[in-house]
């Protein structure tokens, strides 16, 4: 690896670092009683709302570098897409998190009727189950024994968590939607455009047979 690609990475860690040590200051500020400057009223609140908007921010970043790159005719923007994503399932880690200790107290029954009863929890952790196959197989020893299209045909799982995303945080929010409708037309536009690009790739077609080539039996 290059030295300068090393370092750039070094910052692109450190930036997707940068949400969380905010929110530990906001945290440290709430408890020492600067609500003003900490979690507002409402931590838990105040805390699924922004690990939440952090995991759908890099989801949509994510999604957006094939294009840049592409695009912009910046090849290196591909290494950092995997940190990028592997961050996004870290914040959703996160906004899981939230749902499961400080407002569920890990009660698996009230998860479960929560699950089955409210929608938006229903698609939110459906999203964030999508993830998990991302995650995991992130790594180059996964895309070696996947091979290249198994392991492009899990990645379009992104598709469906950045989708049913917007539209958990759509359900969530109800009144005030300008957030998630702003995440929703970026999603659009960039699926939109990997739509356009897969329908511009010149198809494959099968090499004649050569005339001098004697044909296979056929196997019984």
């Amino acid at each position: 690896m290059r030295k300068g690609r090393r370092w750039s990475k070094v910052v692109v860690f450190l930036l997707g670092l940068t949400p969380l040590s905010w929110l530990g200051l906001r945290a440290w500020n709430h408890l020492h009683g600067s609500f003003s400057e900490g979690l507002s009223a409402n931590p838990i609140e105040f805390i699924t709302h922004f690990t939440g908007d952090w995991t759908l921010r890099l989801i949509v970043i994510t999604l957006a570098i094939t294009p840049f790159r592409k695009s912009l005719s910046l090849p290196d923007l591909i290494h950092y897409r995997r940190m990028l994503g592997l961050f996004a399932f870290f914040y959703g880690c996160l906004h899981f998190l939230t749902w499961i200790w400080l407002d569920k107290f890990f009660d698996l029954r009230e998860m479960l009727e929560d699950v089955g009863k409210r929608r938006f929890i229903t698609l939110g952790f459906a999203a964030f189950v999508a993830m998990i196959p991302l995650a995991i197989t992130s790594t180059a020893g996964w895309i070696r024994r996947l091979g290249g299209k198994r392991w492009q045909r899990v990645h379009r799982l992104i598709y469906f968590t950045v989708i049913g995303g917007v539209i958990h945080y759509y359900w969530l929010v109800k009144s005030d939607v300008r957030k998630p409708i702003f995440y929703g037309i970026l999603a659009a536009v960039l699926l939109a455009w990997r739509l356009h690009a897969s329908m511009q790739r010149p198809k494959r077609t099968a090499a004649p047979p050569s005339v001098n080539k004697t044909p296979e039996p056929v196997a019984r």
